[in-house]
């Protein structure tokens, strides 16, 4: 039952932060407004049970605790002066969005041009996912002190620059839209391929960021990557239902049942990755909507057209090259050329991605494909003691015991 009320928790925290963010222009008084109700919940919810509306529950607590704060902090009859929208219903603070959406407007706040760019991805992670400072700190393979230090540095600038969570005019939204743009994607997988919390899979977060990239979309209707975006979100997330098995164990692309796929989602994504490559402005995420639509366009595992995902990944690392991007590129050449062709590729990024588990899970299936059993498992080993989830260490023994190596 705690496990339900945190999860509850989790999904709110993204439209609690921004509807709090909105009325207090202080992300460290909301945050430490929201930290205060999400003790309150765990400490109400057990006896009371959930309630309907979770996140208008968490916004009426840290509302009054912010009240509070403002209260001990300011002159007598501040408050009473001028109306508060801290007076507003939680309702209110939720529903009443003139420019579409707090959270939307929030990750625009994020993506200040003010902040560098690991900044800004480092704030969304913190805000609107709520990773701690250590996991955050481990993704960005800097120490947590350097990384709490990075992000005060990064609301301190906002605090200088900002008054209001404001609605940036056409200029800045266009400015603004690729970092946006990664920020919902970034949110979109945290619920797809969870890198932290026991879940590998949080389907809550996925909806959020596909309802973020329709927003986005009706924003800036002939933008191709904004289009890219939301096909990508669709045709990845069709398969969702397919990603666990009955025990809570990930499966592998090649081993779900592609009837249970979202064919609708499906479909709707493949039409608007077709209208937004219709404008010849081929962008890094409009490639991954390609390479996601021809996994999903394959009946089955053996029919998956892997030398055309080689190309698009080839493609994508012209356009936006990361350690990443040449892992996965590496994954398709080993389906497409033979496994020594993707080791090629792969064994060159050890550097890059020594504290990345799924680098070391490829190479030790690369390895144990090719016979080198010694090497497949001081790799699997390695990506044992990387894993954010239990059930992808589940993963990983199911793996070593398919080739034999426990």
């Amino acid at each position: 039952m705690t496990r339900l009320f945190s999860e509850a928790i989790k999904d709110a925290r993204p439209r609690v932060m921004a509807a709090l963010t909105a009325v207090l222009c202080d992300l460290d008084l909301a945050e430490d407004c929201f930290q205060d109700a999400c003790v309150r919940a765990l400490e109400t919810w057990p006896e009371s049970g959930l309630p309907q509306r979770p996140d208008a529950w968490l916004i009426r607590v840290a509302r009054n605790r912010a009240i509070d704060v403002w209260r001990s902090t300011r002159p007598r009859g501040t408050l009473e002066d001028r109306p508060s929208p801290l007076e507003a219903s939680p309702e209110a603070l939720l529903d009443a969005q003139p420019f579409g959406d707090d959270v939307l407007r929030l990750m625009f706040l994020c993506c200040h041009p003010s902040l560098q760019p690991k900044d800004q991805v480092a704030l969304a992670l913190r805000i609107l996912t709520g990773m701690t400072l250590a996991e955050i700190a481990k993704a960005f393979l800097v120490a947590p002190r350097a990384m709490e230090q990075r992000l005060t540095r990064a609301k301190r600038r906002l605090r200088e620059v900002v008054s209001t969570l404001e609605t940036p005019d056409p200029r800045e939204r266009r400015d603004r839209v690729a970092a946006v743009i990664a920020m919902i994607y970034l949110l979109f997988n945290e619920g797809y391929a969870g890198s932290h919390g026991p879940d590998p899979v949080r389907r809550p977060l996925c909806h959020e960021a596909i309802r973020l990239a329709r927003l986005l979309l009706s924003l800036l209707p002939d933008d191709p990557e904004v289009m890219g975006l939301l096909a990508l979100c669709l045709l990845q997330d069709a398969r969702s239902e397919t990603r666990l098995d009955s025990d809570g164990r990930l499966v592998l692309l090649a081993d779900q049942d592609r009837a249970r796929w979202d064919e609708r989602k499906i479909a709707a994504g493949t039409a608007l990755l077709e209208k937004a490559l219709q404008q010849k402005q081929p962008g890094p995420i409009q490639i991954q909507a390609a390479i996601a639509a021809v996994h999903n366009q394959a009946r089955s595992a053996d029919e998956t057209d892997w030398v055309e995902i080689t190309r698009l990944y080839a493609l994508l690392a012209r356009l936006q090259d990361s350690p990443l991007v040449q892992l996965n590129r590496a994954v398709a050449a080993a389906e497409a050329y033979g496994v020594a062709a993707g080791l090629a590729v792969a064994e060159p990024l050890a550097q890059a991605l020594d504290g990345y588990f799924y680098f070391h899970g490829t190479l030790a299936g690369f390895y144990a494909r090719l016979g080198r059993d010694t090497a497949a498992r001081a790799a699997f080993e390695r990506a044992l003691t990387l894993v954010p989830t239990d059930a992808h260490r589940d993963h990983l023994h199911h793996e070593m015991k398919k080739f034999h190596l426990f």
